[in-house]
């Protein structure tokens, strides 16, 4: 009876981190290149059928490129890229929505700020040896930012301002808190670094 040596018997990932030409990244790509026209139909038109659903493709997506990233194998491109696609299309659709006058600009501030803040203080952390992993807190996150603009686009709930408010609200809260979460375990894990 032999046994399978464990490099074997681990599945091979088909990139290394230095991949350029990735299924993900072209994934990645294709939501920034998407997004740019929508942020200009969001402008434009506001709520409609076809906004809602290029925005429902350019966020659902964000799933995708990460779990084809995690079969395929990470790279350090997609891991430049995909928090800019993401920043992108939150901000850019937050963005079009408070030009339009259909969500108030302090939101968009809160939220900014806390996404570069976040990507700073990783920055910074990262020069000293330490890396910051992402909580669950900023999946849920990411889903009420993106349902946040959602609400505001689809014609269903286009006029219903209470609606739209609360999940603004809602995803404002998780973002700072979720926010504080990452500076609390950074913190924790600089402490065990300066001991």
């Amino acid at each position: 009876m032999t046994s399978t040596p464990a490099s074997a018997s681990a599945k091979t990932k088909r990139f290394g981190q230095t991949a350029l030409a990735t299924p993900a990244n072209a994934i990645t790509l294709a939501r920034i290149v998407v997004t740019l026209p929508t942020l200009v139909l969001m402008r434009d038109r506001g709520s409609s059928w076809l906004t809602v659903g290029l925005w429902f493709a350019v966020t659902a997506s964000d799933s995708l490129d990460g779990w084809i990233a995690r079969r395929d194998g990470a790279t350090r491109s997609g891991a430049f890229l995909d928090p800019v696609a993401d920043k992108l299309i939150v901000l850019g659709g937050l963005g079009m929505l408070a030009d339009r006058g259909a969500i108030w600009w302090w939101p968009v501030i809160a939220i900014a700020a806390r996404e570069f803040g976040i990507s700073a203080y990783r920055s910074v952390a990262g020069r000293r040896g330490i890396v910051i992993p992402a909580v669950l807190l900023g999946k849920y996150k990411a889903f009420a930012q993106y349902s946040a603009v959602g609400f505001v686009l689809l014609p269903w709930t286009a006029d219903e301002i209470g609606l739209q408010q609360g999940a603004l609200l809602f995803a404002v809260s998780l973002t700072v808190v979720s926010g504080l979460l990452i500076v609390r375990r950074g913190y924790i894990d600089w402490q065990r670094a300066d001991t």
